[in-house]
């Protein structure tokens, strides 16, 4: 079969995940701060979903489920994210979304930040990416130890914001080719730009076969940078500034995919890793109508924003129903009739009617939360969700708390109050005692069938 005849039987697929962006950061999530002229184009020619939840309020976790459709524990790589010291990753023997539609005859490429592994053994190129380029960790981290970081929060940001330079004086973060650092360190204010050219380039050399395309943006993480001829001074508007570069760039790409006819054949979707870094103020992004941010089992953290477009994706349409990052790679399975291998348990589910708008009800009834550190932490349940929140161990030279604080119980009826105000524990015991007895129950089986991930020998 020629290439352009696999192209035209076969969609294309272009995932593009931020990075820290919040549930309220884009004007068709009710932005009235920041201006996503081309996101929002894209909601109104694809899907918008409202309900679209990440595994992982944090960076390492939250990659390893959209790429495996596996609860992060599944895969052991739940407890927290990785550094420039780590001596782990995704296991290679895992199977990735980029492993399926490789197999499937799909071009794979990776442009952006990696960070489920730096060592070569379990870069993008190990894991089904012909190629990748990118930073393999956060844009917060030095090669090759992670020591010597400039000031952080909110005031060190603005420090680094008003010094474009400083990402090349303050910094050490390093960008790679396939297995390769290229840049030490990597000019942080063109990342964004590089990564988008290298996507466009991708797409114009592949055009005539399928194509897999992850584009995990780096930013909005901080520190944030945008290409100096964008650059706002105000360190004030430094989020608004980047996300709108952000939205700009991929304006770029979704213009190439209709310069080279490819559109009505391509699968873009775009969410993000996890809800906005509230602890760095004007740094860090909005959660919009949810409670808190990155970092918490509450909402802001893991349900994030998420927009598709593509084959048979109804133009306009909103889909309110539970789904999220878990699900993606097995719906992708179904769409290309490509079934998953069965000698790995996964926890996503095929959604297709949702994302192409034939299902009025999600297959997906329940959700597990695990906190960043990767402690089973609750469930949400159709619309009632619970959380068990232990407490909090006391730091170092404090004396332990005596006696042993109860965890606090939380119930929420999301379908009333969006916002996790109203704890209904109290009132409805036999909820929370079912709803926990059931997180328990699917958090044994996670960890009695949990693999390894991979360790350096």
């Amino acid at each position: 079969m020629c290439g352009q005849t696999l192209a035209a039987t076969k969609p294309n697929v272009i995932l593009i995940f931020a990075d820290d962006m919040g549930y309220g950061d884009l004007g068709s999530f009710g932005s009235k701060t920041i201006r996503t002229p081309h996101l929002d184009s894209l909601a109104a020619q694809g899907r918008k979903f409202t309900s679209f939840m990440v595994a992982s309020p944090v960076c390492t976790p939250s990659r390893t489920a959209l790429l495996t459709a596996c609860y992060p524990k599944r895969v052991n790589m739940h407890q927290h994210v990785l550094f420039p010291t780590s001596t782990k990753g995704l296991h290679p023997e895992e199977h990735t979304i980029a492993d399926h539609l490789k197999a499937q005859g799909y071009a794979t490429a990776c442009f952006g930040k990696w960070h489920l592994g730096h060592l070569p053994e379990v870069l993008p190129t190990a894991q089904g990416f012909d190629t990748y380029f990118g930073i393999p960790y956060s844009n917060d981290m030095n090669h090759p130890d992670n020591e010597g970081k400039p000031p952080g929060g909110p005031d060190g940001m603005d420090m680094l914001w008003t010094d474009p330079e400083s990402t090349l004086t303050k910094w050490k973060t390093p960008l790679m080719e396939d297995e390769k650092i290229i840049e030490l360190p990597v000019d942080q204010r063109t990342i964004t730009r590089r990564c988008t050219q290298k996507a466009i380039d991708y797409v114009k050399a592949n055009r005539e076969r399928p194509f897999f395309l992850y584009l995990p943006y780096s930013m909005p993480h901080i520190p944030l940078y945008v290409p100096d001829d964008v650059r706002d001074p105000d360190p004030k508007r430094a989020y608004i500034n980047t996300i709108e570069h952000l939205d700009t760039e991929i304006g770029r790409l979704l213009s190439t995919l209709d310069e080279t006819g490819l559109t009505e054949n391509t699968f873009v979707i775009f969410t993000t890793d996890n809800g906005p870094w509230l602890t760095f103020k004007h740094h860090g992004g909005s959660a919009g109508p949810l409670r808190d941010g990155k970092g918490t089992t509450f909402e802001g953290g893991q349900r994030v924003p998420c927009l598709i477009r593509g084959p048979g994706v109804p133009a306009g349409s909103v889909c309110n129903e539970l789904t999220g990052t878990l699900d993606v790679l097995p719906t992708l399975a179904a769409i290309l009739k490509a079934p998953l291998p069965t000698t790995k348990k996964i926890d996503g589910l095929d959604v297709t009617g949702l994302w192409l708008g034939t299902a009025e009800k999600s297959p997906r009834e329940e959700f597990v939360y695990y906190t960043s550190q990767g402690a089973l932490e609750g469930i949400r349940q159709g619309n009632w969700k619970l959380l068990v929140k232990k407490p909090q161990a006391p730091g170092k030279g404090k004396k332990k708390a005596a006696p042993a604080a109860e965890p606090e119980t939380l119930l929420f009826d999301l379908a009333n109050d969006l916002g996790e105000q109203t704890n209904l524990a109290t009132q409805h015991p036999e909820i929370v005692t079912r709803l926990r007895t059931r997180m328990e129950e699917l958090d044994a089986e996670v960890t009695q069938n949990a693999r390894a991930p991979w360790n350096k020998p």
